[in-house]
């Protein structure tokens, strides 16, 4: 007797249903501001200092007092010299100061006069051919931070500008989120190691083990201590001893096939011998078949088998799932609205995610071959086209892109 097909649940429901599943992980550590790209900020960063620490000058030129300047072309006496990193005098009356980019505003001067409007005359007068402005080229102390903000807020993922920012106000250390312990394993005699047997050697019905590669990557790339636990014997007392001893050290374990309604294999059964399984039907192209449990105090999450299902289930599933565990504020990726340099006029009842790339025009094109199995398109494309259930689209029409600069981040 066949079992009853389950219905399709939307997407939105099954991203948010799973993220309920995912609490913030316990435990913090702090680590070189150098080595905390891609981490989960664990704290607010407050600044001690006022950036810039005191006025400055946006320019190569000449600190004057704007009373000084009474007409373009006037003369005036260069009174003393400011580098960057240097302590000015107060600026004398009746004089100006040659100043460096970055360098300190002198006290009794209100403007700077950039270099290309003055003409010098000798080594000790100037003669400045343009009338300044209130505070021209002069940066304030403080514009860019004032002693006290929150230049960076817990939940944020770091990255090269905020990494810069840490350091600007003085961080050699920042405390983040540990990382997420992953147990990665597949499943399947057919599976085959690169390396273990040659192309021209491989036997009818086996296949080259892709999923684990660009699995590993992914996970990596979120931040993951990541165990690869290689390929377990497609036995059930195997997984299940697998499954187990992944469940004492790690938040997650992450499989990949083995997860579809009906399927033989002895993901489902192990999983349920040790803890507790949902297999889910997700309206989704590609991708449909998921499953989300709990072994011991570990989460589980059994991902499809075909290699571009299996990407896309990862980057709209678990990626977030991910960063809430870690505690980040941003879990999703914006879509930005591209037009379509294609047509794709047969609608699906399922949310279809489309490999296109940006043509020269700034449009988007697609693979032509659009198949669960073909990790090509991946590799072809600059992102996923997001197209609703039911939804047809015409050449020109404007249709939400996630690219993978953002979804890979």
């Amino acid at each position: 007797m066949t079992a009853p097909r389950s219905p399709l649940r939307p997407l939105d429901d099954a991203l948010a249903e799973l993220l309920g599943h995912a609490t913030r992980m316990a435990g913090t550590e702090t680590v070189s501001t150098f080595d905390a790209d891609g981490r989960v900020l664990a704290r607010d960063l407050v600044s001690a200092l006022q950036i810039p620490p005191q006025d400055n000058s946006a320019m190569d030129g000449y600190a004057v007092r704007r009373a000084d300047v009474t007409e373009e072309g006037v003369m005036l006496p260069v009174s003393q010299r400011i580098a960057a990193g240097s302590t000015p005098s107060a600026l004398a009356p009746g004089s100006v100061a040659r100043i460096f980019t970055g360098a300190v505003i002198p006290e009794g001067a209100d403007a700077v006069v950039m270099q290309e409007d003055t003409e010098a005359a000798g080594d000790q007068l100037v003669r400045v051919n343009r009338l300044p402005i209130p505070a021209q080229f002069i940066r304030r102390s403080g514009e860019d931070v004032m002693r006290g903000a929150v230049v960076l807020a817990a939940g944020e993922r770091l990255h090269a500008a905020s990494l810069g920012m840490a350091a600007g106000v003085g961080m050699a250390s920042l405390e983040v989120a540990r990382r997420p312990r992953v147990a990665l394993f597949s499943t399947g005699d057919e599976l085959v190691m690169p390396g273990t047997v040659a192309p021209e050697n491989m036997k009818p019905g086996t296949i080259y083990n892709s999923n684990r590669f660009f699995l590993r990557s992914l996970l990596k790339g979120l931040g993951c201590d990541v165990t690869d636990m290689g390929i377990v014997p497609d036995r059930l007392d195997a997984t299940v001893n697998a499954l187990r001893e992944a469940s004492q050290q790690h938040d997650l374990i992450l499989t990949s096939g083995g997860v579809s309604v009906g399927e033989e294999d002895h993901v489902k059964p192990a999983v349920q011998a040790l803890g507790s399984l949902d297999l889910w039907q997700i309206a989704v192209k590609p991708g449909k078949p998921f499953a989300y449990g709990t072994v011991g105090a570990a989460h589980f999450i059994g991902l499809p088998g075909n290699p571009v299902s299996s990407f896309v289930t990862f980057l709209l599933l678990v990626r977030p799932f991910l960063l809430k565990l870690q505690g980040a504020s941003k879990l999703h990726v914006n879509a930005v609205m591209v037009p379509a340099h294609f047509a794709w006029p047969r609608s699906d009842k399922r949310r279809e995610f489309l490999r296109a790339r940006l043509d020269a025009q700034g449009g988007l094109e697609l693979f032509t071959n659009q198949g669960s199995g073909v990790l090509t398109s991946m590799v072809w494309g600059d992102g996923l086209v997001d197209v609703a259930p039911g939804q047809t689209v015409a050449h020109g029409d404007a249709v939400r892109f996630l690219p993978f600069s953002e979804l890979l981040a």
